[in-house]
């Protein structure tokens, strides 16, 4: 375990904005991690912020004044469970798209369609993280939590959790650190069956078909990398939190009203894509309305030096150069023309230190 100095920020998150951290903690085992929460813990003056991968992350231009603890951990296990299910034990500081490469190379399905996604491996329960059909709440079998206000250490089953649409009872809070993640995955190399249409399509199946995983593992990441959505240092479009605002899940009543909003706007017989989202409730695609609210992709923001991704309109990039307010300006930008536009709310997915939106 080190600690550093005022470390700035910004080369810690994939925006590449915000400023230094005071104290800076590099924590590389489990145990090095407790002991580094709870030191900065037991002073009731200091400020403390556990950093993972910082690909969810705004951070004011101002930095932290305070302690961030950097969550470096390793490793992996294996843990045959019986009838074709293994138990996967990842510690939090693991790459996540090395988590789901090394699942895939040991023959387990049930994460490939998360490939290419930023970020560590302890963030992907606080978020449930999910992409092309499938979420961490449908394979995540429990947890190693640190309890910040006891200091004690638990296993707590996923259950537990509150696992919904991209959010948890660890979003928001910071109550506890996930300390290692473990996943039921099936043996045998083939993938979870295909749900995402588009996924499908690349794939040349049938949505509920299931592929070898390496297979759909590859597709994803295709697919990924055409939206600017796989981290590439000289592409700016990856300079980004990936998708800025959640996907909104409206009722049907505030849904008929959107509908005639509109109709109003775009024309009686526009085709407006939804999905369920449990009784009596509908999800719109944040994209589609913030492209129908009249921002493209490549949409610019402040001097140029923020835009919209040219890939993928749910990516706020930094062009090089911006500041953490010049990103918020474009986002209140997009927010406030959807809601002008159809009175929706959007809201954003990543976690902000030190700023609102």
């Amino acid at each position: 375990m080190t600690t550093t100095q005022s470390v700035p920020l910004a080369e810690r998150t994939t925006l590449r904005l915000g400023g230094p951290a005071a104290r800076f903690v590099h924590a590389t085992t489990a145990a090095e991690l407790v002991e580094a929460v709870r030191t900065a813990d037991a002073d009731d003056d200091e400020k403390v912020l556990v950093l993972g991968g910082g690909s969810n992350l705004v951070i004011s231009d101002g930095g932290f004044d305070g302690t961030v603890v950097h969550v470096a951990t390793k490793g992996f296990r294996l843990d045959p469970l019986g009838g074709g299910i293994v138990q996967f034990t990842v510690e939090a500081g693991e790459e996540w798209d090395a988590v789901v490469a090394e699942a895939v190379a040991q023959g387990l399905g049930g994460l490939e369609c998360l490939s290419g996604i930023p970020g560590l491996n302890g963030a992907t329960p606080v978020q449930n993280v999910g992409a092309y059909g499938v979420e961490i709440s449908q394979v995540l079998q429990s947890v190693d939590l640190l309890d910040r206000r006891s200091g004690k250490v638990h296993q707590v089953p996923a259950a537990k959790l509150g696992l919904d649409y991209r959010t948890s009872v660890l979003k928001g809070t910071d109550n506890a650190v996930v300390l290692r993640t473990r996943f039921s995955l099936t043996a045998g190399g083939m993938s979870a069956p295909i749900r995402y249409a588009e996924l499908a399509r690349v794939l040349g199946v049938a949505q509920g078909d299931r592929v070898p995983a390496d297979e759909a593992r590859k597709a994803v990441l295709e697919l990924r990398r055409g939206k600017g959505m796989v981290l590439d240092p000289a592409d700016h479009d990856t300079w980004s939190a990936g998708s800025f605002f959640t996907n909104p899940i409206i009722d049907d009543a505030t849904f008929a009203g959107v509908l005639i909003r509109i109709a109003e706007r775009l024309g009686a017989d526009v085709d407006v894509p939804t999905y369920p989202a449990g009784q009596g409730f509908r999800k719109l695609s944040a994209a589609w309305l913030i492209e129908r609210a009249g921002f493209r992709k490549g949409h610019q923001g402040p001097g140029g030096r923020v835009a919209l991704s040219s890939k993928h309109t749910l990516a706020l990039t930094n062009r090089g150069g911006a500041s953490t307010e010049d990103l918020l300006d474009l986002a209140r930008e997009v927010r406030d023309g959807v809601r002008a536009a159809f009175g929706v709310e959007l809201h954003p997915e990543p976690v902000f230190v030190g700023v609102q939106l």
